[in-house]
C-alpha cells in the first residue's frame, strides 16, 4: 500500500488533512496524455482478464455530486471495448429492493468471472445519504460499517480485487461545476435541484465520509482520496491505479490445448 491517496487501514483519518488539488502534472495537456497511455495500456490487459475468465475487478466510484464518476470512468475505459466491463449505479432503492437487505442490490452486480464492473456510487450509500438524511437509526448505521467490511472481505476471498476511489472536490468547485450544469445548455439536463438540499449539509457529508473511510479502508479493500477539482489530474491519477492494478495482477489468456496441426480448415 504505497500509494500517497490510500487512507491506511487502522489508522487515525483526517479528511479535512487531504486536498483537493495536487499538481503531480506539469498541466492539463500533460495529464491528459498520461490518461491516453493508461487507457492504452488498461484495453488489453481487461480483454485478458475476459478470457482467464476467472478473477474479477470491482471499481467503487463514491463521491459528492459533480465530483466526476462518469468522467471518471470513460477515462479509464475509453480505449477498452465493452465485452467485459459493465457500469452499474445506485439511485434510491425500490420497493423490491427495500424487501431485501441493504446489500442484496449490491451482490446481484458484482463482477462475474473475468469481468470488471464500476460502482457509480455504491452500497456506501447506505451509511453516506442515509445517515446524514436519517433514512436509518444511529445504530443501524453503525451495525453496517462491519457488515460492509465482511461484505467485501468475502468478495476478496472470492477472487474478487476491489478499487475503491472516494472523489475528493473542493465545496466551491462543486459550486461552480453546479453552475456550469444551468448556464451549459447541453449540461442543464443533469442538473437536479436536489443536489442543492445535499449541498447545503455539506459538514454533514464530509463527516460521514471521514467516518466510511475511518471505518472501512481496510487492508483487503483500502480507500483511495483521489482530488478531484481538477477533472484531468483526477483522471490520470485513477487511470494510472487501475492500470497497476491489472498489471499486478497479470491476467493471461488460457491455453485450451488446441494446435494448428491439430485441425484442417479449408
Amino acid at each position: 500500500m504505497s500509494s500517497p491517496y490510500i487512507a491506511t487501514p487502522g489508522q487515525l483519518f483526517d479528511l479535512s488533512a487531504c486536498p483537493t488539488r495536487v499538481d503531480v502534472y506539469k498541466d492539463k495537456d500533460t495529464a491528459k496524455e498520461a490518461i491516453k497511455d493508461h487507457a492504452k495500456a488498461i484495453a488489453p490487459l481487461a480483454h485478458k482478464l475476459y478470457g482467464e475468465a476467472d478473477r474479477k475487478l470491482l471499481i467503487v466510484l463514491q463521491g459528492m455530486d459533480t465530483s466526476g464518476k462518469d468522467g471518471t470512468t470513460e477515462a479509464i475505459f475509453h480505449r477498452t471495448p465493452p465485452l467485459n466491463v459493465k457500469v452499474a449505479g445506485f439511485k434510491a432503492p425500490t420497493k423490491t429492493e427495500l424487501a431485501h437487505d441493504y446489500l442484496w442490490r449490491v451482490h446481484q452486480v458484482v463482477p462475474g468471472a473475468g469481468q470488471i464492473t464500476v460502482f457509480n456510487r455504491s452500497h456506501y450509500e447506505d451509511v453516506l445519504v442515509v445517515k446524514v438524511k436519517n433514512y436509518a437509526s444511529p445504530e443501524t448505521i453503525e451495525q453496517r460499517y462491519a457488515q460492509i467490511n465482511d461484505f467485501e472481505r468475502l468478495l476478496v476471498e472470492s477472487g474478487t480485487t476491489i478499487l475503491k476511489f472516494m472523489l475528493h472536490i473542493s465545496h466551491e468547485t462543486q459550486g461552480e461545476r453546479l453552475r456550469d450544469r444551468l448556464v451549459q445548455p447541453h449540461k442543464r439536463w443533469k442538473f437536479n435541484p436536489g443536489d442543492l438540499d445535499d449541498r447545503a449539509l455539506w459538514p454533514d457529508f464530509m463527516n460521514a465520509y471521514e467516518t466510511m473511510v475511518q471505518r472501512t479502508s481496510t487492508e483487503h479493500a483500502p480507500w483511495h482520496i483521489i482530488p478531484s477539482d481538477s477533472r484531468s489530474t483526477r483522471g490520470a491519477i485513477i487511470s494510472g491505479i487501475v492500470k497497476d492494478t491489472l498489471e499486478k495482477m497479470d491476467p493471461q489468456y488460457p491455453d485450451p490445448g488446441y494446435r494448428p496441426d491439430d485441425f484442417q480448415i479449408d
